[in-house]
């Protein structure tokens, strides 16, 4: 069975990183591995994902010259990667492209497309197609983008319609190029399953509504974990982990958890299946050793079975995807745009 596939950003996504002045942008260059802090529980779900046989995928918009602190602060987390893609700083600005510093619909989308025509590639040890699962913020533009992507390899988006986005997008000439040259050599198919977008600037989960029930507004990572669970793309002691984590270390308590849960329930994100699987493994682990966190998490397993039924009655049924009108969209992309 072909490898699943995880694309993880960095900043904001799996970071807490702060850029939102020149201060801030100095501050990140010159922090060392140790310093930088990663958000609850996303480390724990990193590994957890590895651990399941999920490939890993870094892109990042982070600047190239921070790929080695970059690198060494996941290996400090104990994070296994396949691929780590950091952006072309340096060059854009030689080449005077400085647009591009801070463009992500340019940089990301080829970057996906490219990578996507790697991965359909077949191996003696990996054949058939590999399918995706995407982890981005709301701080820039990464749900428009994974969207995008996602219906381009599904052929929703056709190649006029890509092109006039490419060209609304204010993509240079060659990097349009790119594109269009990725879009048509990839094999088309349903390969995103999820795309999750880390509510770190709080966005209110309405306001991405337009891309479907395949995207998943997360405000912590247990709730990643929980939808993970459901898909099949790690087991339930995976999940545990993330709430131990949150317990010990960032203080949630039995409540808290079992409100991440809910709130993905109400909002019709989650199906409702596998808590009993949940109570069953942490009854072993119990049983084997003693759980940091245990009270913590016997609290959130006792309310699960309620907040099931919430979701059960509020999935949103997945019905075939109807894609958002991205060429209205694309002006909104980036967030100077949206400032204007």
């Amino acid at each position: 069975m072909p490898r699943h596939i995880a694309r993880w950003d960095l900043d904001k996504t799996y970071l807490r990183t702060e850029f939102d002045s020149l201060r801030d942008l100095l501050r990140t260059a010159f922090e060392r591995p140790d310093q930088k802090r990663t958000n609850p529980g996303a480390a724990t779900l990193l590994r957890e994902m590895v651990r399941a046989n999920v490939s890993v995928h870094i892109l990042s918009g982070s600047p190239e010259q921070m790929r080695r602190r970059l690198e060494d602060k996941l290996r400090l987390d104990g994070v296994k990667w396949d691929s780590f893609t950091l952006k072309p700083n340096l060059e854009n600005m030689l080449r005077f492209r400085f647009r591009a510093l801070r463009d992500q619909l340019g940089y990301k989308l080829p970057a996906l497309l490219r990578a996507r025509a790697m991965a359909t590639e077949p191996t003696h040890d990996d054949p058939g197609l590999r399918k995706e699962t995407l982890f981005g913020d709301d701080a820039e533009a990464d749900a428009y983008v994974y969207s995008l992507y996602s219906d381009v390899v599904a052929g929703r988006v056709d190649e006029s319609a890509l092109a006039e986005i490419c060209v609304r997008g204010r993509m240079y000439p060659d990097v349009q190029d790119v594109v269009m040259s990725h879009a048509r050599a990839i094999q088309r198919g349903e390969i995103v399953e999820r795309i999750f977008i880390h509510l770190e600037k709080q966005s209110p989960p309405d306001d991405f509504l337009i891309y479907g029930p395949r995207l998943i507004p997360f405000y912590n990572y247990l709730q990643a974990a929980f939808v993970l669970l459901e898909d099949g793309r790690v087991p339930p002691e995976a999940v545990l982990r993330v709430a131990v984590e949150l317990v010990v270390m960032h203080r949630f308590d039995g409540e808290a958890l079992a409100r991440s849960y809910l709130d993905l329930a109400k909002r019709g994100h989650l199906r409702g299946e596998r808590t009993g699987d949940l109570a069953s493994c942490f009854e072993l682990w119990a049983r084997d050793e003693k759980v940091p966190g245990a009270d913590e998490l016997s609290r959130m397993l006792e309310r699960l079975p309620k907040h099931a039924e919430v979701a059960r009655a509020s999935w949103r049924a997945e019905e075939p995807p109807s894609p958002p009108d991205y060429l209205a969209l694309v002006d909104r992309h980036n967030p100077r745009h949206r400032r204007r």
